[in-house]
């Protein structure tokens, strides 16, 4: 079947423009990210630096402190055994290994302003150039302390979302569905979902990229405090009516999710991103139980089975 233009299909591009995708590439990353490369951007933005430090993961930022605390480090230690190791009272290392660690803990302990006083400064060039570097701890840590705090303040929605969409019979028909859930204790309210549909079709000889928002059944619910199973009922005015799994891939298909809720611990509103990928959906399938109650009666919500599915016995 080639490819075509479903009726309903709108020209909303969400900035990706109309460009067909090639070589399977999605659109929107796992993490909510744009599949986007640029070019041509000059090698030191300064704008952009705060951002990437506050957004990159713990293990790449915490990675970057060490390694800037060792090279600020390293590059005072040699200054020190430049100007002579005999400048610093009480640096009694024999060689020029010990030497120059005698120098990297003075360094040290004078970036951090402790000055545990076994090493002291001796003379005008190695006392300016002890100051110079205590001034830059004080900057260096307080930047450091705010940036810390800017990771851990920044409001974010901790969602975890089913590893796969499902065909699954729904009512009289079938469904696409997904599952979600909050991965955090803070309370979700006000959680909007939104689920858009990005295919290639043929437009007038043109292979183009179109996207049109699907119809849920719930797109709004008042409370995220067990798992959400958004669903879309493949109903005659669906887009994705009458299509097939080889139509799917034929298009190349994206199903990108876009979620906003109210975060009560931040008192603010946060946002979450991902997408499904043609190959990440399942066809006639239906989702495992993942709530269950206890002996107490309390419900509960087990998250390693978020992406249970089990695989049906007919074949549509």
């Amino acid at each position: 079947m080639s490819l075509r233009l479903k009726k309903g299909i709108s020209g909303n591009d969400l900035g990706f423009g109309n460009g067909p995708t090639v070589n399977n590439q999605r659109l929107l990353n796992k993490d909510g990210t744009s599949n986007i490369r640029r070019v041509g951007l000059p090698f030191f933005r300064t704008a952009d630096n705060y951002n990437a430090l506050i957004t990159m993961s713990w293990g790449k930022f915490l990675l970057l402190i060490f390694a800037a605390y060792l090279v600020i480090n390293t590059l005072f230690a040699a200054l020190y055994v430049w100007i002579g190791v005999e400048h610093l009272d009480g640096a009694d290392g024999k060689g020029a290994v010990n030497q120059f660690f005698d120098a990297f803990f003075f360094s040290a302990q004078t970036i951090s302003t402790v000055g545990y006083g076994h090493i002291s400064p001796q003379g005008m060039v190695a006392s300016f150039l002890a100051a110079f570097e205590s001034m830059l701890g004080l900057l260096a840590f307080a930047l450091a302390t705010g940036l810390l705090y800017g990771r851990f303040s920044r409001p974010t929605a901790k969602i975890v979302y089913s590893k796969n969409m499902l065909i699954a019979p729904y009512q009289d028909g079938k469904a696409l569905m997904f599952r979600l859930a909050n991965l955090r204790s803070s309370q979700l309210i006000e959680i909007e979902v939104q689920v858009l549909y990005s295919t290639n079709v043929n437009e007038k000889g043109k292979i183009m990229r179109n996207f049109v928002p699907l119809e849920l059944e719930r797109s709004k619910i008042s409370l995220l405090t067990l798992s959400w199973t958004v669903v879309h009922p493949i109903t005659e005015g669906s887009p994705l009516f009458g299509l097939t799994q080889a139509d799917m891939n034929e298009g190349d298909a994206e199903f990108m999710i876009m979620l906003k809720a109210f975060d009560d611990t931040f008192s603010q509103t946060v946002h979450s991103r991902t997408s499904f990928a043609n190959e990440e959906l399942v066809w006639d399938a239906k989702f495992e139980p993942v709530i269950s109650s206890d002996i107490d009666g309390v419900s509960t919500l087990d998250y390693s089975k978020m992406g249970a599915y089990k695989l049906l016995n007919f074949v549509s």
